[in-house]
């Protein structure tokens, strides 16, 4: 018996030679792609969608597939035995990976080793231990922000040096002065 629309003719369980085209690679992968959207989206739960898969992977005839994604979008129709099969919408596609989030001692360390300029060196001593504190966190945790624990560090340890070297200098000029008395 021929079926002259193209579509898969449902797979029945116990029945040994399906009518049923068999199902290349190219058709799991597109069925594992809409299972995958219909998770994404929230409409498998977890187990469910394992089973499916696993299903989809041990598939033998496009029917079957069909069977497992007709009550997701782009289920039996995506899963057509066409050249032109249709592509999966970007909507479907899994979300895109995030950076990690920036450590809020790393910001902290910068904005204070920045404000020295303003406060006179006075941020300088909190940025380096803000921005020391800030990078064994940030290799703890794995989030971001080694940049801005780095160039906190470096702008903090330049005041602390500009300081010792302005009181170096006032003691020099001091002790001068008191010699040439």
């Amino acid at each position: 018996m021929s079926n002259p629309s193209w579509q898969p003719i449902p797979w029945q369980q116990g029945q040994g030679n399906s009518p049923s085209l068999l199902a290349a690679h190219a058709d799991r992968e597109r069925a594992v792609d809409v299972l995958k959207a219909g998770f994404s989206e929230g409409r498998l739960p977890m187990d469910e969608y394992e089973r499916r898969v696993e299903r989809a992977y041990k598939a033998r005839t496009v029917g079957e597939l069909s069977l497992l994604v007709a009550d997701l979008p782009q289920g039996p129709s995506g899963m057509q035995p066409t050249a032109m099969a249709p592509m999966v919408p970007r909507t479907f596609m899994p979300a895109p990976v995030l950076p990690p989030p920036t450590n809020g001692k790393a910001v902290g360390s910068m904005v204070c080793g920045v404000l020295t300029t303003m406060t006179l060196g006075l941020t300088g001593i909190p940025a380096v231990i803000l921005g020391h504190s800030a990078r064994s966190e940030i290799k703890r945790t794995g989030e971001g922000g080694e940049g801005f624990a780095l160039a906190g560090i470096i702008l903090g340890w330049l005041s602390v040096a500009g300081w010792v070297f302005f009181i170096m200098l006032m003691m020099i000029a001091g002790a001068s002065s008191s010699s040439g008395i």
